[in-house]
């Protein structure tokens, strides 16, 4: 009854991993639904007005018959530009739609399994395996990587390549010391109204970053002007930085050098900065995990394992099998004691384990570890060691039985 329930497989909780899965084409559904109505607005509110001027100015005679026609071209060229625009908006939402439907129909397929010994289950679940290293690939910048391993296993619908490959590029166009691209990404359609709406200072800061280069190339006509259209209007919420903007225009830069705020402006960390704040804005404004899905499912699997012991003060407590252990008895180790999983599995927090799994008829060693008196004599036999001695299933020690003590779980 234990083990069948141990191998049920719970649908709900197995899928909170897979929740950007699905997330991710719907916010860029909408993303791709606002810019589509952000451009036919813009546009729309243009050909209404310049329609209307130039029918009022026809009526009173204030423009020719040939002005009028020529106005009108403008306006139907104006409009096919948006039809364009507008065929390309739907040519990534049914795009967008095809990658929804494949996921859906990906996760509802977890739904036929019941059990994680279903034959199904091991496809289902080297699937997801692939999707978790694609997408630490892509956060990593190995697109091309990604999208060779996605091509091999044909999920292509399944992950997010494209997404993430745009990101890499203005991310290392930033890292070459260059903010027009993130400032393109920041102001195209209406992604600057959500990121106002999300209190963002990722436009500010690159614009403050433009700042600081055209000073640094002591253009101050320039930089003042840039300063007076960009900065100004957010001198109340970044009044710090907008003061540190009018002391670095006073100064040369080899003066700057010994104020250690004006040095800090010209660090060139600061382009390793800004990338980082462009990549943690471009995943909070697609609703993206921070960290990769496979650091997040490897802290989970190694939380599940780790016990107390796993990390104990004692001297022995990690220790691996000694050369003298048996293979069998090396196969019984924990796997978060083992020398590739313990230190990486230390700052990970114990997990909740409400049912007891102690092996009955406990015996207690000297060195303080316990282990259930049928394994204890197995091992013993296999290891070939005298009647009433025993070994340590994971150091090897040899004790006499007479050195054992009886435990009791109360």
């Amino acid at each position: 009854m234990g083990d069948h329930e141990s191998s049920k497989l719970d649908h709900e909780n197995h899928l909170l991993l897979d929740q950007p899965l699905l997330q991710l084409p719907v916010e860029l559904l909408r993303k791709n639904l606002r810019s589509a109505r952000f451009e036919v607005e813009k546009d729309g509110s243009f050909v209404k007005e310049t329609l209307k001027k130039t029918a009022t100015d026809s009526v009173n005679g204030r423009v020719s018959q040939a002005d009028v026609v020529k106005t009108l071209d403008s306006m139907i060229a104006r409009m096919r530009g948006v039809k364009r625009k507008l065929t390309a908006f739907a040519e990534e939402e049914n795009r967008l739609h095809r990658h929804e439907e494949a996921r859906a129909r990906h996760l509802a397929e977890l739904y036929t399994m019941y059990s994680v010994d279903d034959v199904k289950y091991e496809g289902w679940s080297r699937t997801r395996l692939d999707r978790l290293l694609i997408d630490y690939l892509l956060r990593q910048g190995y697109v091309g990587s990604a999208r060779e391993l996605a091509q091999a296993r044909d999920i292509e619908l399944l992950v997010d390549i494209d997404t993430f490959e745009q990101m890499n590029r203005i991310r290392q166009c930033i890292l070459n010391g260059s903010v027009q691209e993130a400032l393109a990404w920041c102001t195209a359609g209406d992604t600057k109204k959500e990121l106002r709406k999300m209190d963002s200072n990722l436009e500010f800061m690159l614009r403050y970053q433009q700042y600081i280069e055209i000073v640094r190339n002591r253009k101050i006509d320039e930089a003042i002007a840039h300063a007076r259209r960009y900065l100004a209007p957010y001198k109340k919420i970044y009044t710090k930085e907008y003061y540190n903007a009018c002391g670095l225009a006073g100064m040369n830069q080899r003066d700057s050098d010994q104020v250690e705020t004006y040095r800090e402006l010209y660090s060139p960390k600061r382009w390793q900065m800004l990338a980082d704040l462009f990549t943690s804005t471009h995943n909070s404004l697609l609703s993206l995990p921070p960290i990769p899905l496979l650091h997040i499912a490897l802290s989970s699997g190694l939380s599940a394992l780790k016990t107390p012991a796993c990390h104990s003060i004692h001297p022995n407590a990690a220790a691996v099998p000694s050369h003298h252990t048996s293979l069998s008895l090396a196969t019984s180790v924990c796997p978060i004691c083992s020398k590739e999983l313990n230190e990486l599995a230390r700052n990970v927090p114990h997990a909740l384990h409400s049912k007891s799994h102690v092996e009955p008829d406990l015996l207690l060693l000297p060195n303080g570890r316990a282990y259930g008196e049928a394994r204890l004599q197995e091992c013993a036999k296999q290891a070939g060691l005298p009647p009433g001695q025993v070994k340590d299933l994971r150091t090897g020690d040899v004790y006499t039985v007479d050195q054992l003590k009886k435990v009791f779980i109360s």
